[in-house]
């Protein structure tokens, strides 16, 4: 399906104007309070699933608004080279958050040259002039296919938690895949992930006019506790919260000060501020992760800042999460946590 095609399928252009005329529309210097999940269906390319329909229906049933879609390049990707009919799966994630009114975000989570996952990239987007002008025109194509969506619908996140890479580069990079986009659709929101795995504030890209996205993983010991793919986290203590780590005591306070206080700065500077990612893994005993995030939204709240939990359905979520002290109740065939629900409402 080409960019025509899309817009035909999805109402045409003056269906388009009207749609999403109910969300908020970005700006650079300050986001909506989003609130709202991953969905991973082109998490990874071994997945090979497709949106569901009910994802989306139940994100706005259960009153959120915002739907971001960490994607492998992998699942469109021949080579170098992007394959225009395999994104119809993105085509219909778009047009789902248009019928439920839930904003959709797309990130790029491996991007031709770039990915936290394994197994890394052949190619160092950083480093390579080559991989990185092939990134570059596939988010032209993506910026071409989807122009004509209103920025209140669609906001694009190019990489996620950009990691073990200087100021300098960072800007370099994010600066060309900006200019490749907005070349093709100046008005599309772009919202830019921190240094570090997220938790640096860019500061470095004042001036490209992007919104940024920090993470919602602190303590890293609690919410990631006996995480299968973290070396060593089964063999670490059962966390409580406040968390104690030696001398350090991470609570409301200490969150503020640490994770919340510094991305405030950046946004006086004119880089408005969301949280992309946060959550707890299942195995997280739910009586610590519930007042965990408990502050964590509340800090957010009172910044202003919107969020979206990783994931909706999994071992983070609140649908069929499969933890082992939870009470769930039945919502059509899922099994929900209604505690965690609650206050993620709450938030």
């Amino acid at each position: 399906m080409n960019r025509r095609s899309f817009l035909q399928a999805t109402a045409g252009a003056a269906g388009l104007a009207m749609a999403g005329a109910d969300l908020p529309t970005p700006s650079a210097a300050k986001l909506p309070r989003w609130r709202g999940f991953n969905l991973l269906s082109m998490f990874n390319v071994g997945n090979r699933w497709t949106f569901e329909e009910r994802d989306f229906a139940d994100i706005a049933e259960l009153g959120f608004d915002f739907a971001r879609l960490p994607l492998d390049c992998r699942f469109w990707a021949e080579g170098q080279t992007l394959v225009e009919s395999k994104l119809g799966p993105i085509d219909q994630a778009v047009e789902l958050g248009r019928k439920h009114g839930v904003h959709v975000q797309l990130n790029f989570h491996r991007a031709p040259g770039y990915t936290v996952a394994s197994p890394a990239e052949p190619k160092d987007l950083w480093t390579d002039e080559g991989i990185l002008e092939v990134c570059a025109r596939h988010w032209a194509h993506f910026a071409a296919r989807y122009k004509g969506v209103p920025a209140a619908r669609l906001s694009f996140n190019p990489l996620n938690e950009p990691a073990r890479v200087g100021a300098e580069a960072h800007r370099k990079v994010i600066a060309r895949l900006v200019g490749a986009i907005r070349a093709v659709d100046p008005d599309r929101p772009i919202v830019c992930d921190g240094r570090e795995w997220g938790t640096v504030p860019p500061t470095e890209l004042l001036g490209l006019n992007v919104g940024a996205a920090t993470r919602g993983y602190a303590p890293f010991h609690l919410t990631h506790y006996k995480a299968g793919w973290v070396e060593g986290s089964d063999r670490w203590p059962a966390p409580a919260y406040p968390f104690r780590e030696g001398s350090t005591t991470w609570d409301r306070a200490s969150m503020r000060r640490d994770q919340v206080a510094p991305w405030e700065a950046l946004e006086a500077k004119g880089m408005g501020v969301m949280v992309g990612e946060f959550g707890a893994h299942n195995r997280t005993p739910h009586a610590v992760v519930l007042p965990w995030m408990r502050d964590c939204l509340a800090e957010w709240r009172d910044a202003g800042w919107g969020w979206a939990l990783w994931n909706l359905r999994g071992g983070f979520g609140i649908l069929d999460s499969d933890r082992p002290d939870v009470k769930y109740e039945d919502w059509r065939g899922r099994k929900l946590d209604r505690a965690m629900l609650e206050v993620l409402r709450a938030g």
